[in-house]
């Protein structure tokens, strides 16, 4: 086995993931991009859960499970065998880092939890990531990425004001708790760099997505006034929305005060340009309506195409309301290398999404492979657990592996 697909600034780093699903799978993802040797460790015969979900491609695999797991190492082991914990137990005093997202307690009952495993190795850096975090009384809840939508408030401030609560078109609430588990992996590292010792997270996903309610917090607190749904409206700045112009398209034009009279004067609306009351955000805001009104019928008038370019050439910030197809396809897309693909083998050549983190001068990173069930469980215990043919076939033959 290679020590990671590609090089980068995490050589040398191994992480020992026990996770599934989504949040933390996209997390170890991040690292071994960025050169970790990641190990997943999945169950004999089954894996990560997500290797069975929708869409599946010609051969069986999913493009679920290829979107979060790529570059790492897998390697199935049992872990209600008491061989399996042992084999799980030598790997740890080899990692840097452990990612694990069970239940409370889980791991702790296993023999796996931080306490257990800092024993052989002080300086591990180990994330629990978990539904609701480890204390609370909602600690024992489980809980999917729109359940945490629901719960933190998100969901009742997504959507139109005169329509029902709406999830968001992402699963936010999975993919932020991703970078924050990437983010306490990273912060682990560097601390550990400095006292020469691990550290235990304790990352929440409801924790995470009650920290996206910075602004609307602030607007709670400032005047106790709870926040609603707005649309495609920002709530504390007009204009800042979605319009539809004359032939059907969907544009959403944004700005600052700087931005008001050049707007103005692409629409043809000199009479609000020109309203001293209007000049400045907080006077827009408590004329919305107004305001508002008269940019949906100026917009309305438009073909989106040539009012974009009219809005560019006045340095309004704008941009046409694209599908994900289109989005993908953009000219800026393609020359920041976005989407690029691996070769998979069984499934031939697949597309996929570069990593959003690129070093000035350098070259893109590389992408990795997802791995197949257990590809790499020899070569991983072989390595890290120094066992060797024997031991391994032996464990094979228990099921254990």
């Amino acid at each position: 086995m290679t020590d990671s697909t590609t090089s980068g600034p995490l050589d040398g780093i191994t992480v020992l993931d026990f996770s599934r699903v989504l949040a933390a799978p996209m997390a170890t993802q991040i690292l071994a991009e960025q050169g970790a040797t990641v190990i997943k460790v999945e169950r004999p015969g089954g894996g990560d859960e997500t290797r069975g979900f929708e869409p599946r491609l010609p051969h069986g695999e999913s493009a679920y499970f290829f979107a979060f797991n790529r570059g790492k190492h897998s390697v199935t082991l049992d872990l209600k065998d008491p061989r399996g914990r042992d084999v799980a137990r030598r790997l740890a005093a080899r990692a840097d880092i452990v990612v694990e997202n069970f239940l409370p307690g889980a791991m702790e009952r296993l023999g796996l939890g931080y306490e257990d495993l800092r024993t052989h190795n002080p300086g591990l850096v180990y994330i629990s990531a978990t539904g609701f975090g480890q204390s609370g009384p909602d600690r024992m809840r489980k809980g999917y990425d729109t359940v945490f939508q629901a719960l933190s408030g998100v969901m009742a401030m997504t959507g139109e004001p005169d329509g029902p609560p709406s999830k968001t078109g992402i699963p936010v609430a999975d993919m932020t708790s991703g970078l924050w588990i990437a983010i306490a992996a990273l912060t682990g590292l560097a601390g550990r760099g400095v006292t020469g010792r691990g550290r235990h997270f304790d990352v929440s996903m409801m924790d995470v997505q009650l920290s996206l309610h910075a602004l609307n917090a602030a607007r709670l607190f400032a005047l106790d006034e709870d926040p609603v749904r707005t649309g495609t409206q920002h709530p504390g700045r007009v204009p800042s929305a979605a319009f539809r112009a004359a032939d059907g398209g969907w544009l959403h034009i944004s700005g600052s005060d700087q931005h008001w009279a050049p707007l103005c004067s692409v629409l043809g609306l000199a009479e609000l340009g020109a309203d001293p009351a209007l000049r400045h955000n907080a006077g827009r805001v408590s004329q919305r309506d107004r305001v508002m009104t008269a940019l949906r019928t100026a917009v309305g008038d438009r073909d989106r195409e040539q009012l974009l370019k009219d809005l560019r050439a006045a340095d309004v910030p704008a941009g046409e309301v694209r599908d994900v197809r289109e989005a993908l396809a953009a000219p800026q897309a393609h020359a920041r290398g976005v989407v690029t693909e691996f070769e998979h083998p069984t499934e031939g050549t697949f597309k996929a999404l570069r990593t959003p983190l690129r070093e000035t001068g350098g070259d893109p990173v590389p992408v990795g492979t997802p791995p197949l069930l257990g590809a790499d469980t020899d070569a991983v215990l072989a390595r890290f657990a120094d066992l060797d043919d024997s031991e391994i076939e032996g464990l094979r033959a228990a099921g254990v592996i």
